[in-house]
């Protein structure tokens, strides 16, 4: 098992967080007491994260080389072809983690069941001495996710495993020319989301349900009779919950426009529609500053996205592999 080398991803906890803005542990709890909030929470959510992340390297050790790399590394790290790469979680890590892999495998581990529900973590440390073994003989299931991948005309590009964003950093209106297919518009709105399968559940759910719901409101208050209530409330109902679960290896991808505004100069038709290898999204920014693109809700690690920047979103040439 010696050519497989093993990377164990690890995050900082709540607590390590408030330590590094409060200087110390004792600095950070009187902060969160004052508050009122339970201080005892964040030890020990701590105690049992740094527990889980000792015992996974110590299985690990047993079974190859492992390197540990904390989160805010993930993105400059080069993966080896033999890698197989551990996450212990939450979700995020993971989809955070699988947009910056190629082909490795990745296994999503909970390191405390009882606190998170861990729809990306099957697998408990426990598990790690017989899971890493069937992967390395390749006797697991690896389940394919589509990602999808903006390319900006300078050059730069980004991945992203459940969603991206495009548009301003404040709650200023994002200003854009969008096109998909023969159709473009001009447009101001709070920004355009791009969903994935994975992420189909997440963002792009919520986005849909509000959508939705005002449409189903001011639809009813037109109609006459409780049968026509039902019809049109089952109709949307349906329709989102379609949206709702597209697959994780879907061939495609979905984009809405949040809260487009109707001008002299802007239009609201071109706000929902369906991304595939034959026809991606095109965008190009209106903005003279704050205009940017970022993946998974890591505002951190971004592209700018500024007047004249073109931006074509489809699907990635790679696809995640989580281990199931």
């Amino acid at each position: 098992m010696s050519e497989h080398k093993l990377i164990l991803v690890k995050r900082r906890t709540r607590l390590e967080e408030l330590v590094v803005r409060y200087n110390t542990v004792q600095q950070a709890q009187f902060y969160i007491e004052r508050l009122g909030a339970d201080f005892s929470d964040y030890m020990e959510e701590d105690r049992r994260y740094r527990l889980s992340v000792q015992q996974a390297q110590q299985q690990l050790s047993q079974l190859g080389r492992v390197q540990t790399i904390d989160r805010e590394h993930v993105p400059n790290f080069i993966f080896g072809e033999q890698d197989i790469v551990v996450v212990v979680g939450q979700d995020g890590l993971v989809a955070n983690t699988l947009k910056y892999v190629t082909e490795q495998p990745l296994i999503g581990v909970n390191p405390d069941p009882m606190r998170w529900d861990g729809v990306l973590l099957p697998f408990t440390v426990e598990d790690l001495s017989f899971i890493v073994p069937d992967v390395i003989r390749k006797q697991r299931t690896l389940k394919e996710v589509t990602l999808a991948k903006v390319e900006l005309n300078d050059g730069q590009y980004l991945y992203g495993v459940n969603d991206l964003f495009i548009g301003r950093k404040t709650h200023v209106s994002a200003r854009y020319e969008v096109r998909l297919g023969t159709s473009t518009e001009q447009q101001s709105s709070s920004g355009i989301i791009v969903s994935t399968g994975m992420g189909s559940t997440g963002w792009f759910k919520s986005v849909l349900a509000g959508a939705t719901g005002i449409v189903g409101s001011a639809a009813w208050q037109n109609m006459n009779s409780e049968a026509e209530v039902a019809i049109a409330s089952a109709s949307i109902h349906g329709s989102r919950q379609d949206l709702n679960h597209f697959n994780w290896d879907a061939p495609y991808l979905y984009f809405s426009v949040r809260e487009p505004f109707p001008s002299r100069t802007t239009a609201a038709n071109l706000v929902f529609g369906q991304i595939h290898s034959k026809q991606p999204l095109h965008i190009v920014s209106q903005m003279p500053e704050d205009g940017v693109i970022f993946s998974d809700g890591v505002e951190q690690d971004f592209l700018e996205f500024n007047s004249g920047v073109e931006a074509i979103i489809g699907l990635a040439e790679k696809r995640g592999r989580l281990v199931v």
